[in-house]
């Protein structure tokens, strides 16, 4: 079985104005609501390519049981831990200008985490668990150091699509696969990487340092599988970018689900870029229909050394 954990997840509240004025009243064209949430984005494009999944983390409120509702209506297993203050909501302001309001997310408290921590530790080596987002600042994302080494000691694989020093302290337990863009590994090594020849060193680097399989993104220029068996590059996809927000959640989901069933890094790589430029054509997430007609249009070269 694959886990997504999100340990933060939200209410998305996407609200559509032809133009947004500050201190006066503004009238929305459209609005929708979304459950939330790296994992949450994870386990419904994982449902749109026929791979089951368990969503886990925390929800509470009635804001919380509105995600529950939202993922059993997509027929996607939950496993949720229950906390006592309410799931955040994230405002999205889509006008002339693009505004985000994110909310800070519940208290977690000590038998909350513990609860969650144990449903981790029924966990087997048959099981792969995506971590994905910010963990609520009442724990701090130093907790996905405590939560990683359950995972491990259970002989699951472990996914980890967190930025900074929380992903390098992970590369150790060796990761699945990690997924960076261009600019979150530059970020990482405190350079500035633009071509496919300057990324390269570092794909390979974090590989050296314990990850199994890379990802790295590079929007409109295509996307980067580094393996201990060779680097790999997929070329640009065309079309019209309607929503960042999901893509590489979808391409994490594309690989991990495919990887689950064929175990197959370089099929993997199609299915998470074929994911991830589907969402990014898409209003919402990838659906099943458009994710099979992206995948025609996936080509993978080997890179040469």
């Amino acid at each position: 079985m694959i886990y997504t954990v999100t340990l933060n997840p939200s209410i998305d509240f996407i609200v559509r104005l032809e133009s947004l004025k500050l201190g006066a009243v503004n009238r929305m064209t459209s609005d929708d609501k979304f459950a939330g949430g790296k994992g949450i984005n994870v386990s419904r494009v994982l449902k749109q390519i026929g791979a089951e999944s368990t969503a886990l983390g925390f929800v509470g409120g009635f804001t919380g049981k509105f995600i529950t509702e939202a993922l059993k209506n997509e027929a996607i297993q939950t496993n949720f831990t229950d906390v006592s203050e309410d799931t955040r909501i994230n405002v999205k302001v889509k006008s002339d200008l693009e505004t985000e309001i994110n909310g800070t997310g519940p208290q977690i408290s000590n038998a909350e985490l513990a609860d969650l921590k144990a449903k981790l530790k029924q966990l087997t080596a048959e099981d792969i668990v995506v971590f994905a987002g910010s963990a609520p600042k009442s724990l701090g994302n130093t907790v996905y150091e405590e939560l990683i080494a359950i995972v491990t000691e259970s002989g699951a694989d472990f996914v980890i699509d967190i930025e900074g020093k929380t992903l390098l302290h992970a590369l150790p337990k060796q990761p699945l696969v990690i997924k960076p863009n261009n600019h979150e590994l530059g970020d990482i090594y405190n350079v500035t990487l633009k071509t496919i020849e300057e990324i390269i060193p570092y794909g390979e680097r974090l590989l050296e340092d314990g990850a199994k399989h890379v990802l790295i993104s590079m929007a409109g220029d295509g996307a980067l599988l580094f393996t201990k068996d060779g680097n790999y590059f997929a070329k640009p996809i065309i079309g019209k970018v309607k929503n960042s927000v999901g893509a590489g959640d979808s391409m994490i989901a594309g690989f991990v689900g495919t990887f689950h069933q064929t175990q197959d890094a370089i099929e993997s790589f199609k299915y998470g870029v074929a994911c991830g430029t589907a969402t990014a054509f898409s209003v919402d997430l990838a659906t099943a229909d458009f994710i099979k007609e992206i995948l025609q249009q996936v080509s993978i070269e080997q890179l040469k050394h």
